[in-house]
């Protein structure tokens, strides 16, 4: 009987496991759309959940808080913003980096996204098919207001 036991263990260590949702959370952060099994979606969706919570006010004791949270990994994946004016010769391309780590762009990017919001940041979303290898059910875990979700304003 598993009364009153949270959590799933997944087949691996307690530290691989700390490792493995610091590193689904910071892929979550960074690509805003990732693929990976129902089980482990799941697992890590409170701590996307609280980590996201966090980023939507900026100060120092919340970075603090996302840093102890997602482990203090300086990934050099730079969020850039690309644009362009003017037509045919005259047309001008500008590329300007908006982040350079995921902890940037969590605060600069997704945290005032999700001002409005009280949370439900995360969506999971089944895949009808399940992986080749060893028949797992896959997901897509992605934050909900992406820019692949179309939201209409009423």
């Amino acid at each position: 009987m598993r009364h009153r036991n949270r959590g799933r263990k997944l087949g691996v260590s307690p530290a691989h496991r700390k490792a493995m949702g610091r590193n689904m959370v910071q892929a979550l952060i960074d690509h805003e759309r990732i693929v990976t099994t129902v089980e482990k979606a799941k697992q890590f969706q409170p701590l996307a959940e609280k980590i996201i919570h966090l980023g939507k006010t900026d100060n120092l004791n919340n970075v603090r808080r996302v840093v102890k949270l997602a482990g203090n990994r300086k990934l050099e994946n730079e969020v850039t913003a690309t644009e362009t004016a003017g037509e045919g010769k005259d047309k001008v391309t500008k590329t300007r980096t908006l982040a350079k780590t995921t902890i940037q762009k969590l605060f600069r990017d997704i945290g005032p996204r999700y001002k409005e919001r009280n949370g439900g940041y995360t969506r999971i979303i089944r895949m009808a098919r399940t992986r080749v290898g060893d028949n797992a059910t896959q997901c897509i875990f992605e934050l909900v207001a992406s820019p692949w979700t179309k939201t209409e304003k009423k």
